[in-house]
C-alpha cells in the first residue's frame, strides 16, 4: 500500500539522519474506502493525488505548529505492507479524516519512493496559510481562503537520492 507521510523539512532531515520515517504508530495518507467514497472517482492516479494533497494539509499542521520550521510542506510517498496501514473504521466520513491511516511499526526511509516539497515560491503563501489555519478551523472563510491557495502550488517530485540536498542545512 503507497502511504503519504507528512512532515516538514526539518522532520526530512530527522528521518535521513536516522534512517526511519518513523517508528509507530504515526499518521500517514492513503486511498482508503472512506476516501473514494468522498472523491467519487475509480481512477486510482487520481485518488492517490487527493491522499497526497491530505497529506500536504497535515504537512501544513505541522508547519503551524513548528514556526521555526522552513515554510515548505514535504510529502513522502512510502509503500508498507497492507497490513501496516490502517484506517480507523470509526472516524468514518469524518471529513478531518479522510485518507487518514496509522502506520505501525518501523518504516525505513530506504523504502521512499519519492519526496514531494514545495519550490521556494510558494514560501509566501505557505506562510500565511500555517498562520491562518486556526482561524479557517474556526470557521472563518478568509482565512479558509488563505489555507486554500496553497493548493494553487504543486509539490514538486524528487528522488529519494536528492534527499540530502534537501535537508542540506536545515
Amino acid at each position: 500500500m503507497r502511504v503519504y507521510v507528512p512532515l516538514t523539512l526539518p522532520g526530512l532531515a530527522e528521518a535521513h539522519k536516522t534512517g526511519e520515517l518513523g517508528t509507530g504508530p504515526f499518521v500517514a495518507y492513503a486511498v482508503t474506502p472512506a476516501l473514494r467514497e468522498w472523491y467519487l472517482s475509480d481512477d486510482i492516479e487520481e485518488l492517490e493525488y487527493a491522499a497526497l494533497s491530505r497529506a500536504a494539509l497535515a504537512s501544513l499542521r505541522l508547519l503551524a505548529a513548528d514556526p521555526g520550521a522552513v515554510r515548505r510542506r514535504v510529502v513522502v510517498a512510502v509503500d508498507v505492507s497492507d497490513g501496516a496501514a490502517t484506517a480507523d473504521p470509526g472516524r468514518g466520513l469524518d471529513p478531518a479524516a479522510l485518507g487518514e491511516v496509522t502506520v505501525t511499526g518501523t518504516v525505513a526511509l530506504a523504502k521512499a519512493a519519492a519526496v514531494h516539497v514545495d519550490a521556494d515560491d510558494a514560501e509566501e503563501d505557505v506562510t500565511a496559510a500555517a498562520q491562518a489555519l486556526e482561524a479557517a478551523d474556526g470557521g472563518d472563510d478568509d482565512a479558509q481562503f488563505v489555507v486554500d491557495e496553497t493548493d494553487d502550488h504543486e509539490l514538486l517530485w524528487f528522488a529519494t537520492q536528492e534527499i540530502p540536498n534537501l535537508v542540506d542545512g536545515v
